[in-house]
């Protein structure tokens, strides 16, 4: 049977490549992408649905396409990118009219949400790894996880309530990629990198294709459940940025945000909150959920990181194409169906 499918955040990173990746499906019968900017790259099939950061639309939306299946890709996970109550608006509200709007809808049967293991947090009361049912050791100490805790809050009452719904949940650890930016990666292409004086922790990574991969896996096998998803093994912080080819520079244990403050103003890095307790305590996650589920990781955690630090290298080799075009969907859009352009048949 033809499945209908509404992505949402569209117009990110995360949301266009999850799309595009779906499109390839022709069980797929209907892709609707909703966002709050233009789409940045080129879609076959799939409409766009330009939508507030709180999906007030999303109601109007479901009932009127009667998506079967939600992709939630639109949860922010980097506070340096929003503001407190940006990140709430988005995670927490958008999370809420979400799942109100499958409720109501009456054909949505399954709903996939891209979450983060920031979820666990970081403390020095963790153990060296989490699986899917580890408790926090604390409660959230900064935005993101607090608006993290409480979006995934929202989804297990939802999960609860709605037994015969599909509801998958996936963890995410830290992603690195040739095309994703995040605090990390920045970090990692810089100079210098931050690092808390005296603590080198072990930390995890995911390819941003083994992200776009798993968030495939759960819609077409319909895993039911919270999976964390990450690289097999963990380097240590030092070895992370050796292999970057970047220098660390130490910032005291006590208030390393206040040392940080003047070198972020200036751009030598990034540090939002979250990042500081990675690097005292690292984050380990248990993956075997999920491969047991069936899901096949192409990238292990060092591989990941490797992989991100020879697309470093052939940056700074070749460096970036002068005159490369940037994809706009308005643009595209005249092109593919404006009667003003001459169509020449195909031979």
């Amino acid at each position: 049977m033809a499945r209908r499918v509404l992505v949402t955040g569209a117009d990110t990173f995360w949301g266009g490549r999850t799309i595009q990746a779906l499109e390839a499906d022709r069980t797929i019968d209907v892709i609707v992408g909703l966002g709050m900017e233009e789409p940045s790259v080129q879609w076959d099939r799939a409409e766009f649905v330009r939508a507030d950061q709180t999906y007030s639309i999303l109601s109007r939306l479901v009932r009127a396409t009667q998506v079967d299946t939600v992709v939630h890709t639109f949860l922010l996970v980097d506070s340096s990118l929003a503001s407190p109550r940006r990140m709430h608006e988005t995670n927490v509200i958008g999370t809420m009219n979400l799942l109100a709007a499958a409720e109501a809808s009456g054909s949505v049967r399954h709903v996939i949400v891209k979450s983060s293991g920031l979820v666990y947090g970081s403390s020095a009361r963790d153990p060296a790894t989490f699986d899917e049912e580890t408790p926090r050791a604390g409660r959230p100490r900064t935005e993101v996880e607090r608006s993290l805790v409480e979006a995934e809050g929202l989804v297990a009452d939802f999960a609860g309530e709605h037994p015969t719904a599909t509801v998958t949940v996936l963890r995410f650890a830290n992603v690195l990629g040739d095309e994703i930016v995040t605090s990390l990666s920045r970090n990692l292409s810089r100079p210098l990198c931050p690092s808390i004086l005296g603590f080198d922790p072990l930390v995890q990574f995911v390819h941003q294709h083994d992200v776009v991969r798993a968030l495939e896996f759960a819609f077409h096998q319909k895993v039911t459940g919270t999976f964390n998803v990450a690289g097999a093994g963990r380097l240590p912080w030092s070895e992370v940025a050796a292999i970057c080819g970047t220098r660390l520079l130490p910032l005291p244990p006590v208030r390393p945000d206040l040392a940080a403050a003047p070198l972020v103003r200036a751009g030598l890095f990034a540090f939002p909150p979250e990042l500081g307790t990675l690097l005292r305590y690292g984050r380990g996650m248990d993956t075997r959920r999920f491969s047991d589920a069936g899901f096949a990781y192409h990238y292990t955690s060092a591989g990941a990181v490797e992989a991100f630090a020879r697309q470093l290298r052939l940056r700074k080799n070749i460096g970036h194409p002068r005159h490369r075009y940037t994809y706009e969907h308005d643009v595209e859009q005249f092109f593919r169906h404006s009667p003003a352009v001459v169509r020449t048949p195909a031979r």
